[in-house]
């Protein structure tokens, strides 16, 4: 099963699992598709989205250990 952490680029993320990214835009994380944001971390995005990162990777986890 495929984990994610806060630490991961948002680009390592979507070339794991490409169903992360209809997650993120659900969670208002529009920008996906943009170069920088695919350079930033999940902690990163957050932050600049005003998301909990600790939440936002649990939130995936539990997303795609349900799949």
């Amino acid at each position: 099963m495929t984990q994610i952490s806060k630490d991961m680029r948002i680009g390592d993320m979507l070339q794991m699992d490409s169903n992360i990214a209809p997650f993120l835009m659900r969670a208002g994380m529009h920008c996906i598709g943009c170069p920088s944001a695919q350079a930033e971390t999940l902690a990163e995005a957050a932050m600049v989205h005003g998301m909990d990162a600790d939440t936002l990777e649990k939130q995936l986890n539990a997303f795609l250990a349900a799949q």
